[in-house]
Parts: structure tokens; sequence; C-alpha cells
């Protein structure tokens, strides 16, 4: 591990104190010279000793200067610079003290700002030391007094109520500093988790299912995930107006204003949303803002449907082994009754028989196929030699002429999509075109384009086309018109292109017959 160098240590606000403190040092230094140079002997402080009043307050006025330099290059450390100008301090003081007659000058009294400053800069109790040193210096001063100036042996006594308040600022400024050290850690803690809370409530706003809205006490939207946006089919720009912006919503959110219940019933929004409101109140007084849930109820009954499916899915496995052991045996047998000689009408029967059996058994697969949708393994492929292949396979399968099923637009594009899925949904899309087209040449094409950058793909046929009012239920699973249809189908290709980020929907076509069902790839990753 490579050690930091040490103008890393302490950080950059001690420093900067530290500067603030030698300021101070030099401003009270340059005050000593000037009341020595001006008044002079008529100078009460340096009434005992005016020459060394003045030639002291001199060396600390450049000791104070000097000592910039270091600051600025961040060398010795810390610890020592703030050391070296305490114990200059307390040595220069001490000696003004002496030239200004002693305890009753009151000069030490200067020290007890630069110990406060040193507890404070510091943050440790090697405070505790500077004020055992600045004591020890008033008592050799006094002593000294006493001893050649014959000073009153009493100031002791003010000496050692100096030396006192020395310790007791010494102590207070530690103790005031441990607390501003333990209140900065805690507000740095708190803000760390102020923006951990902020990070995950975003993300929570992002990844949620719901459409969610913040709104202020005056009716502007604060916040609106990206749900909302897709639901709501609208991006709004900050300090939006929700009146503005969604008029329907807004009245919803006025009524319950006023009543504070919302109705649970589905609501049409403004875009012809069916949407489910709850309101909750952002404090306990609605005046300071709420928070707006649009529960999407395609997305709920989606879901109730897919738990559906999931079950039915699950039973089919479970029973299909059964299921077609029987189907097989019955088919089995039909076919060797049929090989017998027998009238038309027993004939007829053992056809209705096979074929029913046929049509359970393809029930049974269809519903099989509902769990591959977990499946997906998408992969970046081009669609040209994709597509030609199908084709041909198709025609085969089906027993139809080259040229009913037809390419166009560009097939050579790059798709994202599991190989297989594709497969099976192409099979029943064009297996659907066929069964309604009129099997002519062009009947069903298959057009790969680009629109908007997402490559799409549509299967359209020249059938009669579908209904108005069977539209709505092209791709709910068991819906069906034809009668020998499992009505699994369309509900299978849905599944599978969102499985693979895909999305299948009915286009109505213009100016023509027919049906046509396209498909809007996702990016390739």
């Amino acid at each position: 591990m490579t050690a930091k160098p040490a103008a890393n240590f302490p950080p950059v606000d001690f420093w900067r104190s530290l500067r603030y403190f030698n300021l101070y040092r030099l401003t009270l230094a340059s005050l000593f010279v000037f009341l020595a140079v001006v008044f002079g002997s008529s100078l009460s402080l340096a009434a005992h000793h005016l020459p060394l009043f003045f030639g002291t307050s001199v060396l600390y006025l450049a000791v104070a200067v000097l000592s910039f330099i270091p600051l600025r290059l961040r060398w010795p450390r810390f610890t020592w610079q703030l050391a070296v100008q305490i114990g200059v301090d307390i040595v220069a003081l001490t000696v003004l003290s002496y030239a200004s007659g002693g305890i009753k000058s009151n000069v030490g009294m200067l020290l007890l700002i630069s110990l406060a400053a040193a507890g404070l800069i510091s943050r440790g109790k090697i405070t505790l030391f500077f004020a055992s040193l600045a004591s020890i210096a008033a008592l050799l001063e006094h002593a000294y007094e006493v001893l050649y100036d014959d000073a009153d042996v009493a100031q002791y006594v003010q000496v050692g109520l100096l030396c006192m308040a020395y310790f007791a600022v010494a102590w207070l400024a530690h103790t005031l500093a441990k607390y501003a050290v333990d209140s900065q850690l805690l507000a740095q803690r708190r803000g760390r988790d102020l923006v951990s809370l902020s990070e995950a409530s975003r993300l929570v706003m992002r990844d949620m299912q719901d459409g969610v809205l913040v709104v202020g006490g005056a009716g502007m939207i604060m916040q609106m995930n990206a749900r909302a946006e897709r639901m709501l089919r609208k991006t709004i720009g900050p300090e939006s107006s929700l009146s503005e912006a969604f008029p329907i919503l807004f009245g919803q959110y006025a009524m319950w204003k006023k009543t504070r219940s919302a109705s649970r019933d589905t609501l049409q929004l403004d875009v012809g949303l069916q949407a489910r409101l709850r309101f909750v109140p952002i404090e306990k007084d609605a005046e300071n803002g709420v928070v707006i849930f649009l529960e999407d109820m395609q997305r709920v009954r989606a879901e109730a449907q897919q738990i559906k499916l999931a079950a039915l899915g699950r039973l089919t496995v479970n029973i299909a082994h059964e299921v077609r052991n029987p189907l097989s045996a019955i088919s089995y047998a039909t076919e060797l009754l049929q090989e017998e000689q027998g009238d038309a009408k027993q004939h007829r029967l053992l056809q209705i028989v096979l074929d029913n059996t046929q049509r359970i058994n393809q029930i049974v697969q269809d519903v099989m196929q509902l769990n591959r949708r977990d499946r997906a393994h998408s992969e970046v492929f081009k669609t040209g030699v994709m597509l030609r292949a199908f084709v041909e396979e198709f025609d085969l399968a089906e027993r139809i002429e080259p040229g009913v099923m037809v390419l166009a637009g560009i097939p050579g594009v790059v798709v994202s999509f599991d190989r297989g899925h594709l497969r099976q949904v192409l099979w029943n899309l064009c297996r659907n075109a066929l069964r309604y087209g009129r099997k002519l040449p062009g009947s069903v094409m298959l057009t790969m384009n680009v629109e908007d950058g997402r490559v799409i793909l549509d299967v359209q046929d020249d059938g009669p086309g579908i209904s108005v009012e069977h539209q709505g239920k092209l791709f709910e699973p068991f819906f069906t018109t034809a009668a020998e249809g499992t009505g699994l189908g369309l509900y299978i290709a849905k599944e599978l292109c969102e499985a693979n980020g895909a999305r299948l929907e009915y286009q109505s076509v213009d100016g023509r017959e027919g049906a046509c069902f396209r498909i809007t790839f996702g990016e390739p990753h």
C-alpha cells in the first residue's frame, strides 16, 4: 500500500484554521510593535523594560511572518507547526508580560486565546500539554520577578488563578472541539444516508410497475417516474401544473382534497388509459403535497391472466402424459378400424373420432408451449437467410404452390430474437394468413422494413379481414372464430414476442381487404 503524503493529513480545513490563527498572531505582534514605536516610554505595557518589549515584539512579528512559508509548503507536518506557533506564543507573551510589569500587566491573559485556538484547531488532548507549558512559564516568570525585581510574593495567588484559567480554557476548547468533530461526523453520516435514501428512492420510482407523480401543495408536479410518463404518454418539464398537463387527473386530485376519499373504480384518463388512482399525502396535512399512484388496470388483468395460464400450463404438463397415451391409443385404434371394410357412415364416424383426437392433442401441445416464454435466448442475426428458409419450409409443410407467400421490403436487416421463437411466431401468423387468404400468388406477404429506427415485420393476407368487434379480442387466450382452432396461436405468438423484447399488434389495412399483423422488434444488444 502506498503511503499518502503528509499534506493530506490532516484535512484542508485544519490547515486553513492554522493559517487564520497565524494571521491573528501576525496582527497581535504588529499591534505590539506599533504601540512600542508610537507611544514609546509613555506606554504602560512596556513601562518595566521598553527595549526588551520592543525587541521581543519585533522578533515575534518576524517569526509570525516567516511562519507562512511552512504553512504554504505544509511541511513539516501539522502538529509540529502548531506546536512551534504555540511555543513561540508562550515564550513571546511571557517575555512581554515580564517587560510590562509581570502579572499585573495582564499580558499573560492573551495566552488564553492561543490555548483556546490550539484546542479548537488540534482537536486533541495536546492542548493540556500547551496549558502546562504556559503555566510553567508564568510561574517561572513570576519567580524571577520575586527573586530579582522585588515582586510581591502574594501575587502568586493571581499567577495560580491564571494557570487554572489556562487549564480550564484548554479543557473547554478540547471538549468543544470534540463535540464539533462528533457533530461533523454525524452530519457527514446523515448526509451519506440522505444520498443513499435519495438514490434508493430514485431507483424505486424508476423501477416501479405503477406510475408515480409527486404533486406539491400548489398543484405543481414535482417529480414523475418513467412508468407514469409511459402510461400518460406525455413528458412534462419541471414545475408543470397538474391541471394543465392532465385535467382529468387534476379533477380527481381536487375531489380527493375535498373528500379525502378516492374512488376505487377504474377511471378513464385523458389518453384513454384505464387506471386506478391512489392518493397518499406526503405529511399529515395534504396541503404540503401528495403522491399519486397510477395502477395500470390492463397490466393487472394481464398479470391475473398470466397466473391463470401459468397454473393451466403446469396442470397440462402434469397430465400431458396421461392424456396423450389414451389419445394415441384411440387414434391408433381408429386408424385400424378405418382400414377394415365398412359402410360410409361408419367410416365418417371414425374420421370424426380421429379428427377430434388430433384436435385435443393440438390443444395440449399449444398449452404446453405457454411455458416457453421464460426460456428466451435472444441472439443477433440477419433476417434474410432465415426468412427465405422459413418460406421454403412453410411451402413444403403446408403443400402450397411457390409464390403464394412472398418476401418484400428489406429482408437483410439485423434483429435480436430467439430464432426458435421467431420461427414459431411466424408459423402461427402465416398459418392464419393462409387459412383466411385466397391462396393465390402473393396472398401472404412478409414485408420487412425500418421505421423510426425500429425494425418491423408485417404478415399480411388478402382475406376478408377481421371485424371491428373481434379486433379487441384477437390476443385473448382461447378466443377463435374457427371451429377447428384452439384460440391459443395468436396469444402464444404475442407472449413470445414480448419475451424477446418485441411487440405484436394488429394493423388495419388501408385500401384493400385482408388482415395485417405487425412485429416491432426491440433494439439489438
